[in-house]
């Protein structure tokens, strides 16, 4: 990836720079700035793509939740003087997304999900593997994936390392647990803004049920299923994925043009 992480006070984040409006994309519990190449190299000059660097590694251990990630995304938008976003979240980033939409419905523009939590999630079990356990992490890790192969060694090895950091492990069971707190059900009729749902037919950890139950909850939604996919459509099928997200943006846009 040719983007530079740029650093300002406690934020870090990839930007585009392009001459659209802002695409925020946010990135799951082991989510890579790489999970996001393909929409950032397509979008990227026609949009302003932002991928904000969660700091699921960084907030005090009392402050990380996933309240504690939302608060930081609405920081971060205000500190960038954003108007306003069309937020993309991937798994656990779509969890905030929906948040973060719950608390600043007039920052949001449209809502894109892929693979979200916030309704049910089935990820690492209840419990971490045995540190050193690698294999069991790389099946883990191609399990996220309907074709294996698409988990790359380097994914695997930093899903690898974060298990076998303790302060790691800490910080993404913390998470993850703030998150099955925080299920979303009850609050989903209240988000009003258009959202597109793309999602793996194939995905595992929140399976097409899952899909299902957004569509019937969220009163502005449409649901787009990927055969032979899994948790991570941006990165099976980015193609599809990237026709599927720019039609819906488009449509979003000519929405708000006066007839």
């Amino acid at each position: 990836m040719n983007q530079q992480i740029q650093k300002e006070g406690r934020f870090k984040y990839i930007e585009s720079g392009g001459s659209g409006d802002n695409l925020l994309l946010l990135h799951g519990l082991f989510g890579a700035l790489s999970n996001f190449e393909s929409i950032i190299r397509h979008f990227g000059e026609r949009y302003n793509v932002v991928v904000p660097i969660l700091p699921i590694m960084e907030l005090p251990l009392r402050k990380l939740s996933v309240m504690g990630l939302v608060e930081y995304v609405a920081d971060f938008v205000e500190f960038k003087g954003y108007d306003g976003v069309h937020v993309l979240g991937n798994s656990l980033g779509g969890h905030v997304a929906l948040l973060y939409v719950l608390q600043h419905p007039y920052k949001v523009q449209s809502v894109i999900l892929t693979g979200s939590s916030g309704l049910f999630e089935s990820a690492m079990g209840t419990s971490f593997p045995k540190r050193g356990d690698k294999e069991f992490i790389r099946r883990k890790t191609q399990g996220t994936f309907f074709r294996p192969e698409v988990a790359s060694e380097e994914l695997i090895d930093e899903v690898f390392d974060i298990v076998n950091d303790r302060n790691k492990a800490i910080r993404v069971i913390a998470t993850a647990k703030s998150a099955v707190r925080h299920n979303l059900g009850d609050n989903l009729g209240s988000i009003t803004a258009p959202v597109l749902l793309i999602w793996g037919k194939d995905d595992q950890i929140t399976p097409a049920f899952v899909a299902e139950k957004f569509h019937e909850l969220l009163p502005d939604s449409r649901l787009l299923f990927i055969n032979e996919c899994g948790h991570a459509p941006m990165m099976e099928h980015p193609e599809l994925f990237n026709q599927y997200l720019e039609a819906f943006l488009v449509e979003v846009a000519a929405a708000k043009v006066p007839a």
